[in-house]
Formats: C-alpha cells, structure tokens, sequence
C-alpha cells in the first residue's frame, strides 16, 4: 500500500473544502492501493514525509507566500528529509487572493532544494471564490493517488 500525504493548510471554511477535497479525490473508489492522509501543516513532519510515495501540499496566499504554517512544516522537516526523500513526486494547490506567482516560486524553490519531483504544474485558485476551485483540487488529488496506484509517479 502506497501512502499520499497531503499537507494542507485550511484557516477557513473555503479552504478546508479545498483541503477535503483533495482528500476526496485522492479517495476515489477507483484507487485500490493508495492510502490518503490529510494532516495540517502544523501537525505534519519529517516522519510523515519519510512514510510517504506522495505529497500534495495545499496553502494560501499570504502577502504573496506560503502560508506561515506551510512554511514552518518545511522548516521542521527539511534537513530530516532532505536525503531520503529525492525524486518524491509533488504537488501543490495555492488559494491565491492575488494573482500566486510569490507563493508558486517559494514552494517550488523548497521542493527543488529537496529535489521533489512534480508531478503536474501548481494549480493556482486566483480571485474570488469559485466554486469550480472544489472541483480542481479534487482533480488534483485523484491525480496523485492515481499515478501512485498506477505506479507511474
């Protein structure tokens, strides 16, 4: 059994529906041998990281960044990851207020360093609120579960 770690930031209703949704997503009942857990970036570590073939991380926009808990969950797990993890296909989801571009390259800096593998562009949720932004995340996580039950990510 293949484990998808999605480390998700949800400090509102909206982006709690994102984070479930990923969930959602990476649940498919088409998915036979993929585990999907969904862990705050606050409770996330390295030995989380080291348990996982996956990771889908989720933040939102702030002040054109990661999120501060995003940021502290790399900043825990970095250097205990660092060497186990390289090629770990990756992720992200971004709540952009604005436009993301801040928040894309900073996430994207981090899982270069830890030579992360991605496995699809970032999907940036920009604007106001839409609904179609549940579905797009539910996408992405059923994309991640399926490559890894696929065995092709």
């Amino acid at each position: 059994m293949k484990r998808l770690l999605i480390v998700a930031h949800a400090p509102s209703p909206n982006t709690r529906r994102l984070a479930e949704a990923a969930l959602r997503g990476a649940r498919h009942d088409d998915i036979e041998a993929v585990e999907a857990v969904w862990k705050p970036p606050l409770e996330a570590g390295p030995e989380d990281v080291l348990a996982c073939h996956g990771i889908l991380l989720g933040t939102t926009e702030n002040l054109g960044y990661m999120s501060g808990a995003l940021k502290d969950f790399f900043d825990r797990s970095y250097y205990a990851v660092i060497d186990h993890q390289q090629g770990l296909p990756c992720a992200l989801y971004v709540r952009a207020g604005q436009d993301g571009t801040g928040t894309r390259r900073a996430v994207e800096s981090i899982a270069t360093g830890l030579r992360w593998s991605w496995a699809r562009d970032p999907l940036i949720c920009r604007g106001d609120w839409q609904e179609t932004f549940v579905d797009q995340v539910e996408e992405l996580g059923l994309y991640m579960a399926a490559g890894l039950d696929a065995g092709i990510l």
